[in-house]
C-alpha cells in the first residue's frame, strides 16, 4: 500500500480502540495499539505480522508510556499519527466503587493523555504530516473539577487538549478533539443527536473524517458501554 502511515491507537483492548485497530490494519497501515492482552489483539497480530506493533497499555503510569513510545522509536523511528481513546476503562485499578467510577475514569484517561502525548511528541514531529485524534465519551469528557466554574484546561481534558492546539500546530502537528457536546461550551450550533454507533461504525466514521483534519468533530452515542466497555486490572 502506497500510502501506509503509521499509527498509535491508546486503549485499543476492545471497543471502539479494538475497532480503530482493526480497520487500519484492513486499509494497509502499520499500527502501535496500547491494549491488554486479548485474544482479539493475539489474532490480529497473527494474522498481520509485524505491522501490529504491541505496546504497553498502563499509559497512566510515565515510565510505562516511555516505553510505549521508546518501542515506536526502535520500530518506525517516526509516528504520523496518534488517536487517544480517551474514553477507556483500561486504566481502573481494583475495585472501584461505584460512586468514584466516573471520576476514575476521568482522572486515569487525563493522565495518561497528557504522558502519551508527551511521550509523542518527538516522534509525531518527525512524522508525514502528523496529527493527533483525541476521542471522549460522555464520561471521559465531563467537568471533574469546580463543575459550577468556567470550563478550562486545568478541570476539564477536552479543553486542555484544546489549549495545546496553538503549540502543536506549530510543530505542524493537527488536533481533532472528538467529543459529546457541551452544554457550557459548544462546538457547533446544530442539535448532535445520540446514533446508535457500534465500535465498527464508529472507527469507520473516524477514519473517513482523519483525513479532513477538522479540529472538533461530535460525537453522541445511545450506547457509551458499546464503544468504551467497562475492564479492570
Amino acid at each position: 500500500m502506497t500510502n501506509s502511515r503509521s499509527f498509535w491507537v491508546t486503549g485499543a483492548s476492545n471497543g471502539l480502540g479494538l475497532a480503530l485497530v482493526e480497520r487500519l490494519l484492513e486499509q494497509g497501515h502499520r499500527v502501535a495499539a496500547s491494549g491488554k492482552d486479548s485474544q482479539a489483539l493475539d489474532e490480529l497480530a497473527t494474522h498481520h505480522g509485524d505491522r501490529l506493533l504491541r505496546l504497553p497499555w498502563q499509559l497512566h503510569h510515565e515510565h510505562q508510556a516511555a516505553r510505549a513510545s521508546g518501542e515506536i522509536s526502535r520500530a518506525w523511528k517516526s509516528l504520523d499519527s496518534l488517536i487517544i481513546n480517551a474514553g477507556t476503562s483500561d486504566y481502573l485499578e481494583g475495585a472501584v466503587a461505584h460512586n468514584d467510577l466516573f471520576e476514575k475514569i476521568i482522572s486515569t484517561n487525563r493522565v495518561a493523555g497528557e504522558y502519551c502525548l508527551a511521550s509523542a511528541l518527538p516522534f509525531l514531529a518527525r512524522g508525514d504530516m502528523p496529527q493527533v485524534m483525541a476521542i471522549f465519551s460522555r464520561y471521559s469528557a465531563l467537568q471533574l473539577y469546580a463543575p459550577t466554574q468556567t470550563t478550562a484546561g486545568w478541570n476539564n481534558t477536552p479543553q486542555w487538549l484544546r489549549e495545546q492546539r496553538e503549540s502543536l500546530k506549530g510543530m505542524g502537528i493537527d488536533l481533532t478533539v472528538v467529543a459529546p457536546q457541551s452544554l457550557k461550551t459548544p462546538v457547533t450550533s446544530a442539535q448532535a443527536l445520540p446514533d446508535p454507533w457500534t465500535p465498527q461504525n464508529a472507527a469507520e466514521e473516524l477514519l473517513q473524517r482523519l483525513p479532513l483534519r477538522e479540529p472538533e468533530l461530535v460525537l453522541e452515542t445511545l450506547d457509551p458501554s458499546s464503544l468504551w466497555p467497562l475492564s479492570r486490572q
